[in-house]
């Protein structure tokens, strides 16, 4: 048994997993946001929301939360209403009944609670400057990336300004006939 696993079996803490889509040169979205080049739909797609279903908690950073808003999402609506929603911000406000959680200045302790609280895996829904720094604490067990055949040349980086190298097994690899490559790995 992998030192990893004993460790999630001790403490009983659910993966997180980063289940993310990027272009060819490794942006999640390109300039101002735009994500018109990415999938809207197809097997891809099905199988990202068919994985959705799996996850209990999701965690993010302030930036991917109000990115919601240009999409109906209101301040305080938890985008993902069968998982517990938790973002992370010093600055972000909501109504008293939101919807979500905040929680301010992310630790990598505050992290491992949530992952030995969660009822089932955590989807670190992003963006890239959160997943850099969840990156460069080691938080991130699982890497599910849907590369998009295209290349946006500038945008959101899919780990930000991580900056310490990480080595990560690929375990799983499907194609997609739109051109789509999904591959797994674990770190």
């Amino acid at each position: 048994m992998a030192f990893r696993e004993i460790i999630y079996q001790e403490h009983l803490m659910h993966p997180i997993i980063y289940d993310v889509a990027a272009s060819l040169d490794g942006f999640i979205s390109g300039v101002s946001g735009d994500i018109s080049k990415f999938a809207p739909e197809g097997p891809v797609v099905d199988d990202y929301l068919k994985r959705l279903e799996t996850y209990k908690t999701a965690i993010m950073g302030r930036n991917t939360y109000e990115f919601g808003y240009g999409f109906g999402l209101k301040p305080g609506q938890n985008p993902y209403p069968h998982m517990r929603t938790v973002v992370f911000s010093d600055t972000l406000e909501l109504p008293e009944q939101a919807e979500i959680s905040v929680l301010r200045s992310p630790t990598p302790e505050a992290i491992l609670s949530l992952a030995r609280n969660a009822s089932g895996p955590v989807y670190l829904c992003g963006g890239g400057d959160f997943a850099g720094w969840m990156l460069d604490h080691g938080l991130i067990d699982r890497l599910i990336l849907k590369r998009a055949p295209c290349v946006l040349g500038s945008g959101t980086p899919l780990f930000g300004a991580c900056a310490r190298p990480i080595s990560m097994s690929r375990i799983r690899t499907e194609t997609y006939e739109n051109g789509y490559l999904l591959e797994e790995f674990e770190a």
